[in-house]
């Protein structure tokens, strides 16, 4: 059940994608996305991290149905002239936690009060593309999104 098929380009090729699949670089040698995670529910998490001149770890939190996107900053060294921080533990256990209970209580606008202490740059967002981690475990609640395709 981790992997679903998904279509890939015109030419109708199906790829079975699966979260490992989704840990990968996104731009060249000095970003990515790795820990990709099952919250349940059609919800998915994982880390972006950044590390060119300086490095930063940003959570997204994803709602895959309606593309609900909460994205916030939990460590971050010479990225700018803010303090160097790195509060990432402190916001995954507030995120294990406040998935531990029911899903109706643990709504995105919630979660981002939650880590708005520790957290830096908490924004409220919706996608209009489907993450790889929706198109590995929920591909069927893509609606009308655009379908993501793992590029190499």
């Amino acid at each position: 059940m981790l992997s679903y098929a998904l279509a890939l380009g015109a030419a109708g090729s199906v790829q079975a994608l699966t979260l490992a699949d989704c840990d990968r670089t996104t731009h060249i040698s000095h970003g990515g996305e790795t820990a990709h995670a099952d919250l349940g529910d059609g919800r998915v998490m994982w880390q972006n991290w950044w590390s060119q001149e300086g490095t930063a770890t940003d959570i997204m939190v994803v709602d895959c149905g309606p593309g609900a996107a909460l994205q916030f900053r939990t460590a971050e060294d010479r990225m700018n002239a803010r303090p160097t921080f790195d509060r990432t533990e402190k916001a995954l256990r507030i995120l294990s936690e406040q998935n531990k209970g029911d899903r109706i209580f643990a709504t995105l606008p919630r979660l981002a009060d939650e880590v708005k202490p520790v957290a830096r740059d908490v924004v409220l967002t919706t996608l209009t593309e489907e993450p790889c981690a929706c198109a590995a475990l929920y591909s069927d609640l893509r609606g009308n999104k655009t379908a993501f395709v793992l590029d190499g």
